[in-house]
């Protein structure tokens, strides 16, 4: 142990970084450029140093001089703008992530790497002396940055011109280790050094960055100024950051050293944001026992940032969207955390470094832990522990999803003790985890792990907390910051620096230090090794031994993200006598533990029962059985990283919700008892509801639970529906309970609740499956009475979840329409049409009064898409493509974007796919881009699996180009490696192989195509292929179908539509060809009997498709089997006009499928007259086709809508 603590100690760096100079000059927000001069100063450790590495990247580099007098030759390389170049034909994320890792280890700082290689000439040899100083001057430039840094520069429009051009900023946002996007350094957190910054801008900007400001000096011309600032103690250049704009500027009132900044007219927001920042200092100042490291704090609050907030040493750069008015309940919450967890990252992140980009889990978790704990000091233990409950289940979630979060993957865990029975496994459970992205840089990690990565480094920490002891572990963070204060006081010649780094074996033997105990295990056990433990409890009562008699399993190890545990586990049993607590040791996947229970059963006698919190409480024992426990936790204090299924009987959790004072307990049982819909559960729930006493997050979760222990009680519910007589009595006017009262959010408990409880009363179902008139009324009547004139609070987030609530009331549409029927105004149902009417009321009011952040609006576009989905509405993508543009707000516009996420996925066409990666590569705003990234992977168009018509080798080749050049934007590169895997997978797209097998398959196609002896699928091409033939091949080509509702939402409320390039061939024999692995069955009859067929109660979908020149129709009845490899379909089924749908007669040959027979002579002379106008033609057949539709052709979106006039018509 010890010789590992000290191996980052020994830099592979034949140099020390002792003082860095950024001079940028020219700051143009025209051009968006910068221009400027870096001086380092380094310390060589010995005379032979001839090449120095460093790192800068889009950056174009003029001129390196060593000591002012001795130009260097340079050599510029960034593997990342080709991480494929070689293996040009894989599409496969396999061979992308040796690559992708590859690259990043080529320019990693931390071995000594980097992008811009510098060559001493013989003529600099002299200059080079071990322990005196080199300095090395760089000039460069960058213009139009795709990383690192942005410039905000909103559209201008005419009548606005100056107001917009008053707000244009510029930020440097750097992806944790990107600050080489915009200037050449050592990109490293393990190289610390003293700063001089110097940034000349107009004379109206304001130019904020990291240290002291020591002067602000204009120019000889008048025109502009430069700040000088200077960075006193030693940070590394990833914590380093700039920001101008024409800012307005805020001194903390109670801290002077704290300063503010945020674009013009947004001060008030800014004075009532930031008011109680001052007490996170305090907080944390008097927690570690040291003061705040730095001599100067800056907040700066900035547009489009892809986060919502980042820390820089003594700065912070913050989202717009943080800022809220005293009028803002919600938002106050998130803000105040953030800021919080900012100034905690100020100690560890910004003071305390990293050793290595292995040990950021740390930095990360430490201050995420502070973080919690003012938390826990400004909103409550109850608020806190849900946190962590919460925080614990998106752990979970993620390693279960994507497999176990390894913090510290710089060297493998001490290995597991061989057992004699099966020693090959020790080994084997090393390799498990294996993630499709490297983990071993930061720069190949998807953004979702980096994220989940905090949550369980802060988990980690917290386990720590449970096995020291809170006092000790706060003394360790107090002995690192107390050796680092010490170090950063001295100059680099004593060589202490390295005490401001921080890696996983130095706090092993900082802990060690302190408290005596060695963590090695416990390190190796969850930090070193991935994956948390999954249990389930089972348990019987043996009455006559007075035991109980405990089952604890771990039949999980085998799943993804699980592990086996070995360990104490801690089983906290309520009992009539009190609680007890007993440790369990799990050394095997199952563990059996009778325990003696210290009390007797007693139903007849009342006694108050005490709880762990020392109180006494009166309960109803009536509905226990013989076992003396009133139920049983695992784990309480939530000290492991598990998954918990506990079975017991629906009496104990009731018992549970109604009397255990632990938040995380009650949570447990009301997610437990949706599974007991009984009179005792729905009693359990309401008195949770109205109980002022409990937690109301817990109140608000109570609501959700009852509504759907109501909808399994449909049959037996007495009384009027669930919550409604709850909401009025809190509610409801004293006169006239169904007028609600004056809005009144003063008692934030009921605000929330009140948010709540129509939301969930929204999910209430009748036994028909449709939302009770009452409901819909008292809703209705909501917005109707809602006054919010006299309220100190805004009513936004509660409009705001009315028109969810509105949202939740609608169900697919069960009316049976006439075959063909458009939808209409008339079509929609009376509920439908209300809602609708109500939520065009709101969207037209947002446009002249706006709520806080467009919140109404966020939620009309979302019950739009519903009504949409569900048949109300023709599904198109129009409204949310105009609230998507650049210019719109942000919030909204990823409202805008889920809906066409949900769209592309469900009615989408390609063109509707590819506009949304256009916007994913080109929207100018780097935080629309990254969070239509993660809708687009959580809500994925198809997968791999699903084998969609979208899936086509464009799209791959689209997407490939994308994760191999995006050089510049780390983050964006990384989200659209998780896009590809979501769609693909690791191997290489299935659309990629079928399209390769395709030439195998051409030539016996072409020969067999006019067979009148074989059965298979058939390809017709043309003789001659013009080029605007083939460009219309990628066209995406929709059928707009007329539908009944009912059968449009037969299955997953997923509409059916179809190309009109699909061939369609009955298949009377199963084809050997891996192409056509699927089952597809066409059933082709008269519409009289489809009438009769659409009683069919299998799950299938159907749609049917009208022939514009004859009554009858063909059903396509598809069987959920049905797969595609779908770009070997594109391929075969061609949009141009020489392919004709099905052949007539082939038709015949299966007549014994089909209800009706075909005339063989003339669909012969038919498929000959077609042949010869294709040779003559193939535009003119393509209008001819479009024009007069055989009953068996699919109808196209251009006939469809000039020949019909449904409203389904997509663009």
């Amino acid at each position: 142990m010890e010789t590992q603590a000290d191996v980052p100690e020994a830099p592979l760096r034949p140099f020390k970084l002792a003082h860095q100079v950024v001079s940028l000059t020219g700051i143009s927000f025209e051009r968006r450029s910068i221009i400027g001069m870096v001086e380092l100063t380094i310390v060589p450790n010995n005379e032979s140093l001839r090449l120095i590495r460093l790192n800068a990247k889009q950056l174009r580099i003029y001129s390196v001089v060593l000591n002012d007098v001795c130009h260097a030759d340079f050599v510029y390389f960034d593997p990342f703008q080709d991480i494929c170049h070689k293996d040009p034909k894989s599409r496969s994320l396999e061979v992308f992530s040796m690559n992708h890792l590859s690259a990043a280890q080529k320019v990693d700082p931390d071995v000594n790497n980097g992008e811009l290689v510098i060559q001493v000439p013989p003529e600099g040899y002299s200059l080079i002396q071990e322990g005196r100083g080199l300095r090395i001057r760089i000039e460069f430039s960058a213009e139009n940055p795709k990383g690192g840094m942005h410039f905000v520069i909103p559209p201008t429009s005419s009548d606005d011109d100056t107001a917009q051009l008053n707000c244009a900023h510029m930020y440097t946002n750097c992806y944790e280790n990107s600050t080489r996007l915009w200037f050449p350094c050592v990109d490293s957190f393990a190289d610390p050094c003293t700063w001089r910054l110097e940034f000349t801008v107009d004379k109206n900007l304001t130019a904020v960055s990291c240290g002291e400001l020591v002067e602000v000096i204009m120019t000889p011309d008048l025109r502009k100024k430069t700040f000088h600032y200077t960075v006193s103690t030693p940070v590394c250049a990833p914590n380093i950051a700039l920001a101008v704009g024409p800012f307005e500027i805020y001194v903390d009132p109670h801290m002077h050293e704290v300063t503010h900044f945020c674009l013009p007219g947004m001060l008030p927001l800014l004075k009532n944001t930031v008011r109680y920042l001052h007490e996170a200092f305090e907080f944390f100042e008097e927690t570690l026992s040291t003061r705040y490291p730095f001599s100067c704090y800056k907040q700066v609050f900035v547009d489009e940032l892809d986060t919502d907030i980042s820390a820089y040493a003594t700065m912070t750069i913050a989202s717009v969207n943080l800022l809220h008015s005293i009028a803002i309940i919600d938002q106050t919450y998130v803000s105040r955390t953030f800021m919080s967890r900012a100034v905690a990252e100020q100690f560890f992140g910004c003071f305390i470094t990293s050793h290595h980009w292995s040990d950021t889990w740390l930095a990360k978790g430490i201050a995420e832990y502070l973080c919690g704990l003012y938390s826990r000091k400004c909103f409550g233990n109850n608020e806190y522990r849900e946190w962590v409950q919460s925080e614990l289940a998106r752990v979970v979630k993620y390693e279960e999803q994507y497999g176990g979060i390894i913090l510290d993957c710089s060297q493998p865990p001490a290995p597991l003790p061989v057992s004699s029975t099966n020693p090959a496994a020790a080994a084997s459970k090393q390799q498990e985890i294996i993630h499709y992205f490297p983990i071993k840089s930061l720069h190949t990690v998807s953004p979702k792990y980096v994220e989940a990565m905090r949550r369980k480094a802060h988990l980690v920490i917290r386990m720590l907390e449970h096995r020291i002891g809170q006092e000790l572990l706060i003394q360790v963070f107090n002995k690192q910051l107390a050796l680092a204060t010490n170090a950063a006081a001295t100059k680099i010649g004593a060589g202490l620096w390295s005490q401001l780094l921080i890696s996983t074996n130095i706090f092993i033997k900082a802990i060690f230090t302190v408290t005596g105990k060695d963590m090695s295990v416990f390190m190796d056990q969850w930090v070193r090794t991935g994956g948390h433990a999954k249990f389930s409890l089972t348990s019987v009562f043996n009455r006559k031994r007075n035991t109980i008699e405990l089952e604890i399993r771990q039949d999980f190890v085998n799943q993804r993200g699980v592990r086996k545990y070995n360990g104490p586990l801690l089983v906290q049993l309520q009992e009539l006598d009190g609680t007890f607590k007993h440790t369990l040791q799990i050394e095997n996947t199952l563990v059996k533990a009778d325990i003696t229970c210290h009390s007797k059963s007693r139903r007849n006698k009342k006694k108050k029962i005490p709880l762990c919190t020392g109180e006494e409480v009166d309960m109803d024992l009536s509905a226990m059985d013989d076992s003396p426990v009133l139920w049983i936790r695992l784990d309480p204090e939530m000290i492991l990283l598990r998954d918990l299924i506990i079975e017991q009987p629906d009496f104990q959790w009731q018992y549970q919700l109604r009397h255990e004072r632990d938040v995380t307990a009650q949570f447990q049982a009301i997610q437990a008892l949706q599974k007991y819909p009984t009179n005792a559960t729905r009693l359990a729930l309401t008195d949770t509801i109205e109980s002022e006493s409990c937690f109301y997050k817990v109140r608000c979760q109570a609501a959700h639970s009852l509504t759907k222990v109501a909808n399994q009680m449909v049959a037996s519910w007495s009384g009027p529906p669930a919550m409604l007589n709850i909401f009025r009595k809190f509610f409801g006017s004293f006169s006239a309970p169904h007028i609600i009262k004056l809005n009144n959010f003063s008692n934030f408990q009921l605000y929330f609740l009140q948010k709540a409880i129509p939301v969930a009363m929204a999910g209430l179902r009748t036994s028909h499956g449709i939302c009770p008139p009452e409901v819909m009324r008292f809703l209705f009547d909501l917005f109707k009475y809602n006054e919010n004139s006299r309220n100190h609070y805004t009513d936004a987030y509660y409009r705001a979840a009315l028109v969810e609530a509105l949202g939740e009331t609608l169900t697919p549409v069960v009316s049976v329409a006439m075959h063909g029927t458009q939808i209409t105004t008339d079509s929609l149902s009376t509920d439908a049409k209300l809602v609708l009417d109500e939520v065009t009321r709101l969207l037209n009011m947002e446009k002249h009064l706006p709520s806080y952040k467009y919140m109404v609006s966020v939620s009309c576009l979302k019950v739009i898409r519903k009504l949409q989905k569900f048949g109300h509405l023709p599904s198109l993508p129009h409204i949310y493509r105009s609230y998507a543009e650049y210019g719109i707000f942000l919030d909204l516009r990823i409202a805008a974007m889920e809906c066409l996420v949900d769209f592309v996925k469900v009615d989408g066409r390609s063109e509707d796919l590819e506009h949304l990666i256009t916007l994913l590569e080109t929207d100018p705003d780097p935080a629309a881009r990254h969070a239509l990234a993660q809708l687009l992977i959580d809500n994925p168009p198809f997968t791999r699996e699903s084998r969609s018509r979208l899936d086509r080798p464009n799209l791959v080749e689209r997407l490939w180009l994308s994760i191999n050049t995006l050089a510049c934007d780390t983050k964006l590169r990384c989200d659209i490696v998780d896009l590809y895997y979501a769609l693909y997978g690791s191997k290489r797209p299935n659309c990629m192989q079928a399209n390769e097998s395709q030439s195998f398959y051409k030539d016996f196609m072409k020969e067999n195509s006019n067979s009148s002896n074989t059965f298979k699928k058939s390809e017709t091409k043309a003789p001659e292929r013009t080029e605007n033939e083939s460009l219309e091949r990628h066209k995406p080509a929709m059928v707009t179908i007329k539908r009944t509702a009912t059968e449009a939402f037969e299955v997953g409320d997923e509409i059916i539509k179809l190309e009109r390039s699909e061939e369609i061939t009955v298949v009377d024999e199963p084809i050997d060809v891996q192409a056509y692995d699927s089952e597809t069955r066409i059933n082709i009859m008269n519409a009289d009997d489809a009438a009769g067929d659409s009683q069919h109660t299998s799950k299938r979908m159907k749609t049917e498709i009208y022939g514009e020149d004859d009554n009858s129709m063909m059903v396509l009845d598809v069987g959920e089997s049905t797969r595609y490899e779908s770009s070997y379909d594109e391929a075969k089924f061609k949009t141009d006009g020489s392919v004709k749908k099905k052949k007539k007669k082939d038709k015949k040959k299966h007549k014994h499928k089909h209800k009706h027979k075909h005339n063989k002579d003339k669909d012969k002379d038919k498929d000959r007259e077609r042949k010869d106008k294709d040779r003559r033609d193939p535009h003119i057949s393509r209008l001819q086709a479009r024009e007069a539709a055989t009953p068996e052709t699919l109808s196209s979106a251009d006939s469809s809508n000039s020949n019909s006039n449904t409203a389904l018509g997509l663009n």
